[in-house]
């Protein structure tokens, strides 16, 4: 028989163990339950699972706590910006003209300072290519065009200064090469005739003075000693010879025809060496001086260069075509090169090493030149810049750079695209009072500034920022100085500024020290134009 002990001895609500019970042995409320051994292990066990899962559930709590903590300590930063939202970055950290340190930009950030962020893979797909702005030297080309014409140093006229006729040629043809001593013509000249024989028979009388006379007339007829030798032994018919190596570039000259003294029988010219006569645009007229060495390319041989020098710069300017006239000394020892010939000439102009970047960096509106930079990796941010001189890639740079920082090369189109949309965009939300993310302008400007930034007609593009502070002074300069409060769309900080005015009637009738709400604008890079202005009541208070 079981041993049972009764119910209404035992307390309802504990388990008390008793010594003469088996270990088995437990209470319910109803009274006592025999448990087997299986059921009192099973039921440990769901105790202690029940307690472990407590504590997962309460680590898991805490778990994605720690991790957001963790990941906030551990932000990569990308660059540094200006804290007066200047376009001015920075990879290390530093202080502006005023003292301020520069503001971290985080990874994943967003500045709203115009900047763009592209993932590595999207980078690689646009073939983005970057390049360091360096100190190098520019070398600028100067183009111009010609035309090759004989050397005027070069040509020689066959002329004689006496009368006489012309009875045979040697030398028949234009463009015929001659060289020196080279008979070109036969001619008989009574004038000729009669001095030869005045020298003979003055010198067989001993008569010298008369001989001396003589042949003071043959030298000046230009005869040479041996031709005159020629004409004391009898000979009536001269020989005229070229005086150089050259070509025929004109013959005059006909069998038969008589000629009179000075008149040109035959024009040679030496083309050993030609002239190119270009034309220089007056704007570049600065990069040449004599001595310059300058390549020359014409058609006939266009895969070839031909080296000049500059002989000569014209000291007065075309005034119609507004070029100045540069001739350059081609050498043409094989002949290759022809008077007559159009010619294009590129004059090399080295300038000292400047502060450069690549000509395919530049994205140029004309009115405005603009570079992007990348300020951090995956990070790029358009840049207005001041160019100066530019050469076949290069091109100075003036301002809105510094020596060091990267600037994209390749597929720049793509991503100034990219930037203006996301610019685009966010001026339309500002314009419009929708879709500005919380802390934005749409939050701190008033409704009121809002509207009236409608009515002025605010463009999309020109983005308004809305403040608040107190008028210090009016300035003699017409600007304003302000005390304002942080500028939470910009990231300024309170302090005291000067402003232009739109319109210097946006101040009428307020005194200095009022309270006033106010909109500023970019006018151009780092112009900050306040186009609205307005006493605020004194019950609104700052």
């Amino acid at each position: 028989m079981k041993n049972i002990i009764p119910l209404e001895t035992l307390n309802s609500h504990r388990v008390y163990p008793h010594p003469n019970l088996p270990p088995a042995w437990g209470k319910g409320q109803g009274g006592w339950i025999k448990l087997s051994i299986a059921q009192f292990i099973l039921s440990l066990l769901a105790l202690a699972l029940v307690g472990a899962g407590s504590f997962y559930l309460g680590k898991q709590q805490t778990a994605p706590e720690a991790s957001a903590s963790k990941a906030q300590t551990e932000r990569k930063i990308l660059y540094y910006r200006n804290p007066m939202g200047l376009p001015d970055t920075s990879p290390v950290p530093k202080k502006d003209s005023m003292g301020m340190d520069y503001v971290a930009v985080y990874e994943g950030e967003d500045t709203g300072s115009g900047s763009v962020a592209i993932s590595p893979e999207k980078v690689q797909l646009l073939g983005v290519r970057t390049e360091a702005v360096q100190r190098r030297a520019l070398t600028r080309n100067v183009r111009a065009t010609g035309l090759l014409e004989v050397d005027e140093r070069k040509q020689q006229w066959i002329a004689p200064r006496f009368e006489g006729w012309v009875q045979q040629l040697q030398v028949n043809a234009t463009g015929q090469r001659v060289t020196r001593g080279q008979p070109l013509l036969t001619v008989y000249s009574p004038e000729l005739e009669s001095a030869a024989r005045e020298v003979q028979l003055a010198h067989e009388s001993g008569l010298a003075e008369v001989e001396k006379s003589a042949r003071s007339r043959l030298d000046n007829w230009q005869i040479a000693p041996q031709d005159l030798e020629h004409l004391q032994h009898g000979m009536v018919h001269l020989v005229l010879r070229s005086p150089i190596d050259g070509v025929v570039i004109e013959k005059m000259a006909v069998a038969g025809a008589r000629f009179a003294p000075g008149e040109v029988l035959f024009k040679l010219a030496d083309l050993s060496s030609l002239w190119l006569q270009a034309e220089v645009a007056e704007q570049d007229q600065g990069a040449l001086h004599l001595g310059q060495t300058v390549d020359v390319k014409v058609d006939a041989y266009a895969q070839e260069k031909f080296s000049g020098k500059v002989s000569f710069i014209a000291p007065v300017l075309n005034e119609k075509t507004r070029t100045v006239r540069v001739r350059v000394e081609l050498p043409n020892k094989e002949a290759r090169l022809r008077p007559g010939m159009y010619a294009s000439v590129v004059i090399a102009e080295t300038m000292p090493p400047a502060l450069t970047i690549p000509l395919s960096a530049v994205i140029d509106s004309g009115t405005q030149q603009v570079a992007i930079v990348q300020v951090a990796e995956g990070r790029f941010q358009p840049r207005a810049v001041q160019l100066g001189a530019r050469g076949e890639d290069l091109a100075v740079v003036l301002n809105g750079l510094q020596e060091g920082e990267t600037v994209v090369i390749s597929a720049n189109f793509l991503i100034d695209a990219e930037s203006n949309l996301k610019a685009a965009l966010g001026g339309f939300g500002h314009a419009h009072g929708g879709g500005a993310p919380q802390g934005t302008a749409k939050e701190a400007a008033p409704p009121a500034a809002e509207h009236a930034g409608h009515e002025q007609g605010a463009k999309p593009t020109a983005v308004g920022h809305q403040a608040q502070g107190v008028l210090k002074a009016i300035n003699a300069d017409g600007t304003v100085s302000i005390a304002h409060e942080p500028i939470k769309t910009l990231g300024w900080p309170g302090m005291t500024m000067d402003f232009a005015l739109a319109n210097s009637s946006l101040v009428t009738g307020i005194p200095a020290g009022s309270a006033i709400r106010f909109e500023l604008v970019e006018r151009k890079p780092d112009e900050w134009v306040i186009t609205k202005l307005q006493a605020q009541p004194q019950h609104e208070g700052h």
